[in-house]
């Protein structure tokens, strides 16, 4: 877990201050069937609000825990991250990742054995989740670095 913890810091780190810098109208541009950089950022909010919920909810429910899946589109579209103030979206995003951080350095060693049955069920684990969330948000801030 060490390694993909400072692997989150760092992303929270420098892509922070960053994404308001990003030009508006890059930000905002559109590709048919696409979501605009803007909108890749709301989901990776919808992201960090529902894996929060996922990281504090295990520790207390019934096992193995049940992975619910949400729909992506309609929450990005819902939310109309296109039209939000990117400092708002950025602080957003930053506030609820902050708080999976401190969850993630401070997960007993126990809890990250706990078992999780995804929808297809198929069986993963806490620290396989917490890892995939820190990929995940990788692999957009790629995208919105590109």
């Amino acid at each position: 877990m060490e390694e993909a913890i400072s692997r989150f810091e760092k992303l929270l780190d420098e892509n922070a201050p960053y994404f308001p810098t990003i030009d508006r109208g890059i930000l905002e541009e559109k590709k048919t069937g696409k979501w605009s950089k803007k909108e890749i950022l709301g989901h990776l909010v919808d992201s960090a609000i529902h894996n929060l919920v996922r990281f504090t909810e295990i520790n207390y429910v019934e096992k193995p825990y049940r992975h619910r899946p949400y729909n992506q589109i309609d929450l990005v579209n819902l939310n109309q991250y296109q039209i939000m103030d990117i400092h708002d979206l950025t602080e957003l995003w930053l506030s609820i990742n902050k708080q999976i951080l401190r969850l993630m350095k401070s997960v007993d060693e126990k809890a990250l054995d706990y078992k999780i049955i995804l929808s297809d069920e198929s069986v993963i684990d806490l620290r396989f989740l917490m890892t995939d969330y820190v990929d995940h948000l990788e692999h957009h801030i790629r995208q919105l670095r590109s």
